[in-house]
């Protein structure tokens, strides 16, 4: 129960449902306790009527003899509500079979009243039960997955390069839902257990110990049984849950490469690779449902044993004259009323279990601190400056040092190109300015003010970002470049779209800008995605762009007409352009040459290639083949 501690909180949030939840338990199991307890009085009724009267009548004995001076009682709960009403349900005045049989028909009439009502009572509270509790188990897990949701948006990026996507959504989804069972129908059954074996023991303790013990006899085993078959069943959905994940991952990993396996001619090889995961799918769904059939069998025969004693106990009860016989009618009710509570302790015992550790889980990505906070109280609107001062970075998951020693100033206004060849440390230094990750030596500044002293949603508000890899998401190509920005006009998103240079093959699609696109705009070219991202930072008008190699899937054409249109907008911003391209980079205002995460040049496109080191020979390598 130590990881589900920390669901405390939420339990006081909603104490007054809480508390509602377990005053209705009570009402629900007061009211299902009683219910019986009209039965067996009704039967006993029954029963005094003939022995005293009708079975001495059909023995030969005057009838005369008989009804003289003869009262017959009425239970004692109708007796109480008689009382309270102000009238008397008992006569003295039976003299013939006929008033016998009218007045005992309006004695079981009034008893199957009062039966109607009770359960009628059961069932209100019954509902109001589930409108507490189960309630509050919902509400607790939408607060539940929308802690968790924020906290997955405050870790930084290494988080996600530890842990699974797959893995990710399993926690926000199956462990809560495994952790709502215990907030919700643990709690109910358990309450239920409790308050159930109170007032039912109680009541039979009070009427006969001797055939308590008996008829409770079997009811722990049944317990211990249940628990048993839950932990089998469990521990085998467990392995059917993961197959299940296993084999649904397989396909949207084929969907997701279809044309990679059309190419290569390995359809048949895909389809005997699911069949074989289908199959262990299936063998291990058999499994738990072999071990499921045990479940109720067991509960019904030792049910059935508990009814059988209770029968036979109480029938030698009633011989001796210690019982009624209405009395054994009332046991083998509560008998079944505490069928379910005895099943459940198991049940509901593997339901902690599961939650606990399912919780356990929660709590391991709950309690993570992000190594990026926001530590400044107060919003800063970003002018463009940036300093980098001896900065370093090594990768705290790997170990690798990815930047060392870089130093730089930047003016607000001017542009900022990074060059070097495929793993220099290009797009680490480029996400540093976002603060997607914090330098493990130096600082960076920005408007002379460090980064971790600036307030982080106004420094990522100024930033407008085109990553390396571009994502899209499965809705409208107006709505994908509109993400970043609330309350965009179409007017704002068509020329976001002209300045990208995508307009056109947008106009081109059938729907335009409605357009839906597919998994991680999967209907798009590799160049159409890049310049639908730039369309999406372009519009958000920020002092500050970063365009992190986001030209790489486009013709020089292409890229010529992106550029002219760029300087434009970056008039009077701050921008960063990391390329492996010197095309792409030759105007800005400074350029650094990045090599294994240092700096080996830095300066204009000029001086550079005067210099004849490593951007000229980049310069040369990448100059058209004339024949």
């Amino acid at each position: 129960m130590g990881a589900l501690a920390a669901l405390n909180p939420f339990f006081w949030k909603y104490r007054g449902r809480l508390a509602l939840g377990f005053l209705f338990v009570f009402l629900t199991n007061a009211f299902a306790v009683f219910a019986p307890v009209v039965i067996g009085e009704g039967v006993n009724v029954l029963q005094d009527a003939y022995t005293r009267f009708l079975a001495p009548i059909n023995q030969g004995s005057d009838p005369m003899e008989v009804f003289a001076n003869a009262r017959l009682e009425a239970p004692p709960t109708l007796s109480a509500l008689g009382e309270w009403l102000g009238w008397s349900p008992a006569t003295e005045n039976i003299s013939s079979k006929d008033e016998l049989i009218r007045f005992v028909g309006l004695i079981a009439g009034l008893q199957a009243l009062l039966y109607m009502l009770a359960y009628l009572m059961k069932g209100i509270f019954s509902f109001m039960t589930r409108q507490t509790i189960i309630v509050m188990s919902r509400l607790i897990e939408y607060d539940l997955k929308e802690a968790i949701y924020d906290q997955y948006q405050r870790l930084p990026m290494a988080f996600y390069k530890q842990n699974a996507t797959g893995d990710l959504m399993n926690r926000i989804s199956e462990d809560v839902s495994k952790v709502r069972m215990y907030l919700g129908p643990a709690v109910m059954y358990g309450l239920t257990l409790v308050t159930m074996m109170f007032l039912t023991i109680g009541v039979m303790l009070r009427i006969d110990a001797t055939l308590t013990l008996w008829s409770l006899a079997p009811l722990p085993f049944m317990s211990w049984g249940v628990y048993k078959v839950s932990a089998r069943i469990h521990a085998r959905s467990d392995a059917v849950q993961s197959q299940q994940s296993l084999l649904s991952a397989q396909v949207q990993q084929f969907f997701s490469g279809i044309r990679i396996l059309a190419a290569h001619r390995r359809e048949q090889r895909a389809f005997e690779r699911f069949q074989g995961a289908a199959d262990e799918y299936k063998f291990r769904t058999l499994d738990l449902v072999k071990v499921d059939a045990m479940f109720m069998p067991i509960i019904v025969m030792l049910v059935g044993l508990s009814t059988i004693l209770t029968i036979y106990v109480g029938g030698l009860r009633v011989f001796s004259g210690d019982l009624q016989l209405g009395h054994i009618f009332q046991f083998v009710f509560y008998v079944n009323l505490l069928t379910w509570p005895f099943a459940s302790v198991g049940w509901v015992t593997s339901l902690v279990q599961k939650a606990s550790a399912s919780q356990q889980r929660i709590n391991a990505f709950l309690d993570v601190e992000p190594a990026i906070a926001n530590t400044a109280p107060d919003s800063h609107d970003v002018e463009g400056s940036i300093a980098f001062r001896k900065v370093g970075l090594t990768y705290p998951d790997s170990g690798i040092r990815a930047l060392e020693d870089i130093s730089f100033e930047l003016e607000a206004g001017q542009t900022l190109a990074i060059i070097g060849r495929t793993g220099s440390g290009k797009t680490t230094l480029a996400q540093l300015v976002a603060r997607l990750q914090d330098p493990t030596d130096g600082t960076v500044e920005i408007d002379g003010i460090p980064l971790q002293d600036l307030h982080l949603p106004s420094l990522r508000g100024g930033i407008g970002y085109v990553p390396q890899d571009v994502f899209l998401f499965s809705d409208t190509i107006a709505n994908n470049i509109a993400f970043g920005v609330d309350g965009a006009t179409m007017a704002e998103i068509e020329q976001a779209a002209r300045d990208a240079d995508v307009h056109d093959d947008i106009a081109g699609f059938p729907d335009g800008y409605q357009t839906l696109l597919g998994e991680r705009g999967v209907n798009l070219s590799g160049g159409q995605k890049q310049r639908i991202s730039i369309a999406r930072a372009i519009l958000r008008k920020p002092h500050i762009l970063i365009f992190d190699d986001c030209l790489s899937a486009v013709d020089t054409e292409t890229e010529a007409v992106i550029l002219g249109n760029l300087r434009r907008i970056m008039e009077g911003r701050t921008a960063i352009l990391v390329s492996h391209r010197v095309s792409t980079v030759r105007a800005a205002d400074l350029i650094l040459v990045l090599d294994e995460g240092r700096i080996v040049e830095q300066g204009q496109h000029e001086a550079l290639i005067e210099r004849d080191g490593m951007y000229a020979e980049l310069n040369r390598k990448q100059q058209p083949v004339v024949d």
